[in-house]
């Protein structure tokens, strides 16, 4: 025998209230108090009830969407697993609670902004998942909680502002972790191919690392930094002038692994032995850092469960949980020990 699931008459017996009023408090209506929404709110946390989210669309007509907001820059590549891992986890969540998922790609164009609210307004979505940069831009999330639309960030930099929650893993730490293990290695020299700058979250990984080296005892001067935009080109053409310093590097640290992916080919193309004579290590884990030889040593970000989580944050809050508004919750990372680094010396 299985146990029972709670109903919402056990909720409203529990709570000590009529029907209608829990029935209210599950839908966000109108004339309830503050005490009476607290009350019911309770119960349902005790009795672990969970609405089901398509029945009652269905039976209101409401609309079901979720938007999930992906940025794209017309000169370079998009970064495809990236987004389809967020999308496959969201994916997950949404064909258990009824919702349903729509992906679109803007263009980083000087009206992006006033072109998401645009859509966001005419979908008349009950949800927004918002990915770098989109998710730090203050002015954009205050005009997007004004439309009522729940609202998710993934990897945002800051807690600011509080309300709207985030999910994503602490940058800061991976990068911290990753340049730790390298100096471990015996690397006192150091690369670190940057992403965009506006993606605040991948900033964090170099900041991450910095610490690192300073925790070590060694001066910024110990690594090198070049600006890329997270794409094997980026890889490709930093890497040569990087390597050839005269204090050249002996670990290269790259923002994401396509862009490392690109280093490796430069390097391989330049003759260089990877790792004999340079480490490369990288972000994200994607499935092409464990395709390429040697397989890259990278962080593990856990993308399919941020996507996952997200959607499952616009799920309850449509039902009435309150969502966390404590700033970002950071899932786990790891680093994933590959053949692309080895010891120094």
């Amino acid at each position: 025998m299985t146990a029972r699931k709670p109903t919402i008459d056990d909720v409203a017996r529990l709570s000590g209230l009529a029907r209608a009023t829990v029935s209210r408090v599950l839908n966000d209506g109108p004339n309830v108090s503050d005490r009476s929404r607290t009350r019911v709110l309770e119960a349902v946390a005790t009795l672990g009830y969970q609405v089901n989210l398509q029945a009652r669309y269905l039976a209101g007509g409401g609309n079901r969407s979720v938007l999930l907001i992906l940025s794209s820059d017309t000169e370079s590549e998009p970064n495809s697993y990236y987004q389809s891992a967020l999308e496959i986890g969201a994916l997950r969540i949404a064909m258990q609670t009824g919702l349903e998922l729509a992906a679109h790609t803007l263009q980083t164009r000087a009206d992006v902004d006033a072109r998401l609210i645009e859509l966001v307004v005419d979908s008349r979505c009950s949800g927004v998942i918002l990915t770098p940069p989109f998710s730090d831009r203050i002015d954009l999330l205050a005009a997007l909680k004004e439309t009522g639309t729940v609202v998710v960030r993934i990897s945002p930099a800051a807690d600011e502002p509080r309300g709207i929650p985030g999910v994503g893993m602490d940058d800061e730490a991976a990068g911290f972790a990753l340049a730790r293990h390298l100096l471990a290695l015996g690397h006192r020299r150091f690369g670190f191919i940057q992403g965009l700058a506006e993606h605040l979250s991948a900033e964090q990984r170099y900041r991450g690392a910095l610490r690192a080296l300073t925790e070590a005892g060694l001066g910024g001067e110990a690594m090198h930094v070049a600006r890329g935009n997270f794409t094997f080109k980026a890889g490709v053409d930093l890497l040569p002038a990087m390597v050839a310093r005269a204090d050249r590097p002996t670990a290269i640290i790259c923002a994401n692994d396509d862009t490392a992916v690109g280093a490796l080919f430069a390097a391989h193309r330049a003759g260089i032995d990877v790792p004999g004579d340079l480490s490369i290590a990288s972000f994200d884990d994607t499935p092409v850092s464990a395709l390429v030889w040697p397989p890259l040593t990278t962080v593990h970000q856990p993308l399919k469960e941020m996507g996952a989580r997200a959607m499952q944050i616009i799920a309850e809050t449509l039902t009435g949980v309150p969502p966390p508004v404590d700033g970002a919750e950071h899932l786990p990372f790891s680093i994933v020990e590959r053949g692309s680094v080895a010891r120094i010396g």
